[in-house]
């Protein structure tokens, strides 16, 4: 056997944890197994924007993939009704089982039906996973009496007796309760092997912060971040033109929950800048949305803390356009086009009458600079963000478990778009003597994007990294935006709708297209043949008859409207997809009235699941990307086994 001194200092270090041949050989027989179990589901959820009931429901119930099972298994042995409870006994186990208990004459006898039940299911779940895994699940309180349950046959009779007595027992002991609760979230954690988050956790509804707690709990999960992440995490990182962008879309959407409440954010420095400057002006433009439960003194005051946040911002992006001139971002500076005299603003060769002529912040001769006032502001701000510890926390999970995009599985992940040109072809991009391609250019953002949170001790470097944040989140050229520009001085400020037109990437008119998906694909070093993109963003307008499926299905969007502000566009509540072991399955969901009453009425949502792909032959896990992963330490120690049997490496007994 010849191994060179590298490879044999690495078998050195590999043999202190497999110090014998049995080790070693054991270990390959383990693995060898876990390559032909099934693959794991995995879960693919997009553009949540704060809509955490709805959210957490499709997580509790695997975007409908529990109650399905719970069909298949049970079949016509139960009614509708109880397959229901079940069903909501899963999802919702404390709060669902007194209700249930209410109903019922024998207590015990239905403790006794339901864990029986949930056994069953958890029996199923469990087959797919190594006892080791499944071992690794289970809650410390109750794993070796679950375990004893999964394994064990009942109808062996020598073991009937033994398998009742436990089930008796867990009654008798007034544990049932919490067991049947241990269950659920058992099946809940085998249902998806794998959560994938393409984007857009945050903005329009009030609880991003809560799906965030959730996320990062999660036992296993990716994020493609999205263009309303990024903002959050360049606010986070410090980006003055970030967080003024994060608290002017809260405003607008009347949404302050998860600034406030949620990340312990003050405004009051804002508040007290937005009466003293704004107190006589109207802000009748800056009227927030979706705004009922506030009052109309409340209202009035968010719009002026508006304007106030959206004169900074504009402010502080010229800022930005200026010392990056390489952003091609010239156009986007509005404010020293401004007539003030005639209220009328000089762009594109044309004047167009100004709607709001009240900027008693803006020095006609420095435009872009900020107001004494306004910098006070500012620095208060600013601390308030880089100081709120769970702001932070959930920035960094962020960080560790999110990328621009994700090849997993045969599968292209990424929020917006791939970048095109006119003509239909990828777009390049040149910086200096490189030239680079779609995945090159979202690499490099990809790293100045953790440079602009991380790099605190180069001042010049973090800096740049947070500009190129601010960038992504507007940037005409941006992977998460996907627009020309972001006309937010042109929509609060003129009735000109010509002038408020946002053209989208050509990626979206060629997006339909096979060809160009395989080419994207390739780009990213997927297979075109078994590959698929998976894309969020824009929401599939199905009412108008759009169909999340492209490009002869090698691109699947699965931005269906969580939140309730696009449902009117889109017609359904989301789309999610589930890629199990026979292939993809697509589900539509309607929208979800309440936490309450899911629990109360079992009013689960509604499911259209669809059959995209199915695969002739199971998917198994040497299939995957995790098999190939297994399959390469297999390969280290059968060559570990070769050097202790040939001497060149020494068991350690």
């Amino acid at each position: 056997m010849n191994i060179s001194d590298q490879e044999l200092k690495y078998l050195q270090l590999l043999s202190e944890q497999y110090p014998t041949i049995r080790a070693a050989s054991t270990e390959i027989i383990n693995l060898s197994a876990i390559l032909e179990l099934p693959k794991g589901t995995e879960h693919f959820v997009s553009d949540i924007h704060g809509a955490s009931e709805a959210f957490l429901h499709v997580l509790r119930n695997g975007s409908g993939s529990i109650k399905r099972r719970i069909g298949e298994i049970f079949g016509d042995s139960l009614t509708d009704e109880q397959k229901q409870d079940l069903a909501t006994v899963i999802y919702y186990p404390e709060s669902k089982i007194p209700l249930l208990l209410k109903k019922v004459d024998d207590a015990e006898s239905w403790y006794r039906d339901t864990l029986f039940r949930l056994i069953k299911l958890c029996r199923v779940y469990s087959s797919k996973y190594t006892r080791n895994r499944v071992r690794k699940a289970l809650p410390a309180d109750f794993s070796y009496i679950i375990e004893e349950l999964l394994h064990q046959q009942e109808s062996i009779a020598n073991r009937q007796d033994y398998y009742s007595s436990i089930i008796d027992t867990i009654i008798k002991t007034g544990r049932a309760h919490a067991f049947i609760a241990a269950l659920a979230r058992l099946i809940q954690r085998l249902t998806i092997s794998r959560l994938h988050v393409i984007g857009d956790v945050y903005d329009r509804g009030p609880g991003a912060h809560i799906i965030m707690d959730k996320l990062m709990e999660y036992h296993s999960v990716d994020f493609q971040w999205g263009n309303h992440d990024i903002v959050w995490m360049g606010a986070a990182a410090g980006s003055e033109a970030c967080i003024c962008n994060v608290i002017r879309v809260s405003l607008r959407y009347a949404n302050m929950e998860t600034l406030e409440n949620g990340y312990a954010i003050s405004m009051l420095p804002l508040v007290s800048l937005a009466m003293d400057i704004y107190g006589d002006d109207p802000c009748e433009r800056f009227q927030p949305k979706e705004c009922e439960a506030f009052t109309d003194h409340e209202q009035q005051l968010m719009a002026r803390m508006h304007k106030a946040i959206t004169i900074m911002q504009l402010k502080l992006e010229g800022q930005i356009i200026r010392r990056r001139s390489h952003y091609g971002m010239e156009d986007r500076l509005m404010l020293d086009k401004i007539d003030f005299a005639n209220g009328v603003i000089n762009v594109e060769g044309r004047s167009i009458p100004l709607a709001d002529t009240h900027f008693p912040t803006i020095d006609p001769d420095d435009p872009y600079s900020l107001s004494a006032q306004e910098e006070l502001v500012m620095e208060k701000l600013l601390l308030s963000f880089q100081n709120s510890e769970k702001l932070q926390a959930h920035v960094r999970f962020l960080y560790s478990k999110g990328s621009m995009y994700l090849t997993y599985n045969d599968n292209l992940l990424y929020h917006g778009c791939i970048p095109m040109t006119e003509s239909g072809e990828l777009k390049h991009f040149n910086f200096g003597k490189d030239d680079l391609g779609p995945r090159a250019f979202m690499d490099r953002l990809d790293r100045l994007t953790r440079q602009g949170y991380f790099a605190k001790d180069k001042p010049g470097q973090k800096r740049y990294g947070m500009d190129t944040m601010w960038y992504l989140w507007s940037g005409a050229q941006s992977p998460l935006f996907g627009k020309d520009k972001m006309a937010t001085f042109e929509r609060y400020f003129t009735d000109d709708e010509a002038f408020h037109k946002e053209n989208k990437n050509p990626y979206y008119d060629f997006r339909t297209d096979e060809r160009v998906a395989r080419q994207i694909l390739l780009e990213f070093g997927v297979n075109p043949d078994r590959g698929h993109i998976i894309n969020g963003h824009v929401p599939v307008k199905v009412k108008k008859g759009e169909s999340p499926l492209k490009a002869g299905g090698k691109l699947l969007v699965i931005d269906g409207g969580f939140s309730k502000a696009y449902q009117s566009q889109t017609g359904i509540a989301g789309y999610t997809l589930i890629f199990n072991s026979y292939g993809l399955l697509l589900a539509a969901h309607q929208p979800f009235e309440s936490t309450q009453k899911a629990i109360e009425e079992g009013s689960d949502i509604h499911s259209a699941t669809e059959i995209m792909e199915k695969n002739r032959d199971r998917i198994r896990v040497c299939d995957t990307d995790d098999g190939k992963r297994i399959q390469a330490q297999i390969n280290d120690l059968q060559l570990l086994l070769e050097a202790y049997r040939t001497g060149a490496v020494t068991e350690k007994t």
